[in-house]
């Protein structure tokens, strides 16, 4: 295994299904990934939660961390993350308990506020509509409770939550988050594939918060961006035309199934105002060749991990672009003044 030597690499996974794919593929396919992505160096792999999406096979991320982790044996896996508001704490404290008991110290369990669905599924987990602002906020600590040594005067007991702690991450796309986690004490991780604009000032601001807990001392932080590397820049934006066609699908008309294919992706006429968007959203994220991705990860945000959100439809495509990716964070100079771009 050969770790990155300029920044800390990860990936984050939504278990996409494209067009002529199904998600059980789509899941047999990450499990594939997982140890091929270890080999390269990759820190950790997460897994995002998501539920009456077609084009996305990640409903029960804590069953396939569970999976992944058997599949690797050094690789970190985890959530990215479990919406906690859909949940009671005390099950995702003894299901996260059980993974961390089972594969002790490869653990991360990151937690998000969102619903990850439409309203009518978001009812059907039911998710409760009175909850106020202020409840993520108490849902996150009764979660941390569990993972505790026992309270004698406590009536519950997550079992084998006390006898382990997965490391706890934050996770947001807001300033708002970035505060939150920061006044906990915990790791915070920035989705800026959602909202990059936001990504420097959420990250000053999750560092202006930040109160040291038990469990961190100093701030830590990672961004996870939509990622896709070729060995040019027409050849990225061509591998990444599916899943770009597919978000404006989603912004458009509201369609959530499977991905277009690569062949679909080639043969649509694009309009304008479509190009434009095209255009803004690769221009944020990673999505070119090793030389325009270097330059932009060698740019400063202090962000100690980059997370690759590398949505394309053939496995061996994903996997160059995570050896790409790789190979041009080797080349990043090491060192605590270089980072994930804000331009991303």
């Amino acid at each position: 295994m050969s770790r990155p030597l300029g920044i800390s690499l990860s990936v984050l996974d939504v278990v996409p299904v494209f067009e002529g794919g199904s998600a059980t593929q789509a899941l047999r396919d990450t499990v594939a990934l997982a140890p091929r992505v270890e080999e390269l160096g990759y820190l950790r792999y997460w897994v995002a939660e998501h539920h009456s999406t077609p084009s996305l096979a990640t409903s029960a991320p804590a069953i396939l961390a569970g999976r992944l982790a058997a599949a690797t044996t050094t690789l970190r896996v985890g959530s990215g993350g479990v919406l906690l508001p859909n949940h009671a704490p005390l099950v995702v404290a003894e299901q996260f308990g059980t993974l961390e008991a089972l594969h002790p110290g490869r653990v991360d369990l990151g937690l998000g506020r969102a619903p990850g669905t439409d309203p009518h599924t978001a009812r059907a987990l039911r998710r409760a509509p009175e909850r106020g602002g202020d409840d993520f906020f108490h849902q996150v600590a009764e979660l941390s409770g569990y993972f505790a040594p026992g309270d004698p005067s406590s009536p519950i007991t997550a079992v084998p939550a006390a006898d382990g702690r997965p490391d706890l991450w934050l996770l947001g796309s807001s300033p708002a988050s970035a505060e939150l986690a920061g006044s906990l004490g915990l790791p915070y991780a920035f989705a800026h594939q959602i909202n990059p604009h936001a990504t420097a000032f959420a990250l000053d601001r999750y560092r202006e918060a930040f109160r040291p807990s038990p469990h961190l001392d100093r701030p830590r932080t990672l961004i996870s961006a939509l990622t896709t590397v070729a060995d040019t820049d027409r050849a990225a934006r061509e591998v990444a035309a599916p899943y770009l066609l597919g978000k404006i699908k989603m912004r458009t008309v509201r369609r959530f199934d499977a991905f277009p294919s690569a062949r679909t992706a080639a043969g649509h006429a694009y309009a304008e105002a479509e190009l434009q968007f095209l255009e803004e959203l690769a221009e944020r994220q990673l999505i070119g060749a090793p030389d325009t991705v270097r330059d932009k990860l060698v740019e400063r945000t202090g962000a100690d991990e980059l997370m690759a959100l590398t949505v394309v439809p053939g496995q061996e495509e994903r996997l160059r672009s995570f050896e790409l990716l790789a190979q041009a964070a080797r080349e990043v100079r090491p060192g605590s003044s270089e980072g994930v771009s804000a331009r991303l």
